[in-house]
């Protein structure tokens, strides 16, 4: 894991180093890799993964939307901060799906309790998936996979590369996936909530628009808060 800061106030940078710091000191494990620029344009020039960011929203040059915005197109799991003393810019940062807003001067509990937030949705969507079929096991990231589908005998993993025939039932899958990411809608399909695309009281529109879930009625309501509870998380 990387964790970057971007920020033209050098004081800043170093406030959020120790308060990092100071949170894996905290829960016991070494602190990941971090890296500090004072500006939009080094951050995007950098080559290697951004896992985590804190991002400023106004420095010199290129601004933290138009930044932030670039981070999103390379890789949408990327797990966005916005440091700013300027609220009003909150509407547009939310366009590139940021994870927190932190506003400065910075709150140190409040930051704490977002970092402990940040760290559970990595590792929720970094841990490795196996998925066992007759030919082999293969092995995935939470996110990839889009649904878990019941067809007669068959139970199809849904992911974004193929769909694979596991050798194991839907209970096995309703334990093994993130409860705070997935839901069982029907008997019949375990979704995604990252790979919804719309839904109704009856179907769920998923990324893979040849995937149509099912939603049983009784179950319409837990699903939607359970939904939307997810979107409120990823803000």
């Amino acid at each position: 894991m990387r964790i970057l800061i971007c920020d033209d106030d050098t004081l800043i940078i170093e406030q959020l180093q120790k308060y990092i710091e100071s949170y894996f000191e905290s829960i016991h494990l070494k602190c990941p890799k971090l890296v500090s620029f004072t500006s939009g344009e080094a951050l995007l020039a950098d080559q290697e993964e951004k896992d985590i960011i804190f991002l400023d929203i106004e420095m010199p040059g290129m601004n933290g939307i138009y930044v932030g915005n670039e981070l999103k197109k390379a890789n949408k799991n990327a797990i966005i901060f916005v440091v700013t003393s300027y609220s009003e810019y909150l509407d547009e940062a939310m366009r590139f799906h940021v994870f927190r807003y932190l506003s400065k001067p910075l709150d140190r509990q409040r930051f704490l309790r977002n970092m402990k937030d940040a760290l559970a949705y990595y590792n929720s969507i970094t841990a490795k998936i196996p998925v066992e079929t007759k030919q082999g096991v293969y092995l995935f990231p939470a996110s990839e996979i889009i649904a878990i589908e019941a067809l007669g005998r068959k139970v199809i993993v849904h992911t974004a590369r193929q769909d694979f025939n596991s050798i194991h039932n839907m209970a096995y899958w309703l334990g093994q996936l993130p409860k705070n990411s997935f839901f069982q809608t029907h008997r019949s399909f375990i979704i995604n909530f990252e790979h919804i695309v719309d839904f109704d009281h009856s179907t769920i529109h998923l990324s893979n628009r040849q995937i149509i879930a099912y939603l049983t009625r009784r179950k319409y309501s837990s699903f939607k808060n359970a939904y939307l509870l997810y979107l409120e998380s990823m803000r």
